[in-house]
């Protein structure tokens, strides 16, 4: 009897690492994607699988948000198929491009290497 619990110990051991590794992880990854789905709002910047980036401007009850990809460009998209949910942020203040003389180089990083 304790040589045939010897022999299916492997078994026991890899079914237990497998758990762990593999399985574990991946129902953490799910749970996660539908928290973040179901926090889904408008105003949200997102992302689909398919890679199309667009802002959230409906949510709908049946699992549907509508998009917007670019001015006057709305998509219906099903929720599980967002892969990022971006939230709202203040857009970053534009960068000055004039240099200490009060010359404007463009915006060009290379400009700074070479001092006039």
């Amino acid at each position: 009897m304790d040589q045939g619990f010897m022999q299916i110990m492997p078994l026991i051991l890899i079914g237990v690492v497998f758990y762990f590794l593999l399985i574990r992880p991946q129902q953490k990854r799910v749970k996660d994607h539908k928290a973040m789905v179901e926090a889904v709002r408008r105003g949200d910047s997102v992302v689909t699988a398919g890679g199309l980036m667009g802002k959230v401007v409906k949510v709908r009850e049946d699992n549907v948000v509508q998009v917007e990809l670019a001015p006057d460009v709305k998509v219906d998209v099903v929720k599980s198929t967002l892969s990022e949910v971006r939230s709202k942020t203040e857009p970053a203040p534009a960068a000055s491009t004039e240099n200490k003389d009060g010359n404007s180089d463009g915006g060009n990083p290379i400009s700074k290497l070479f001092k006039k």
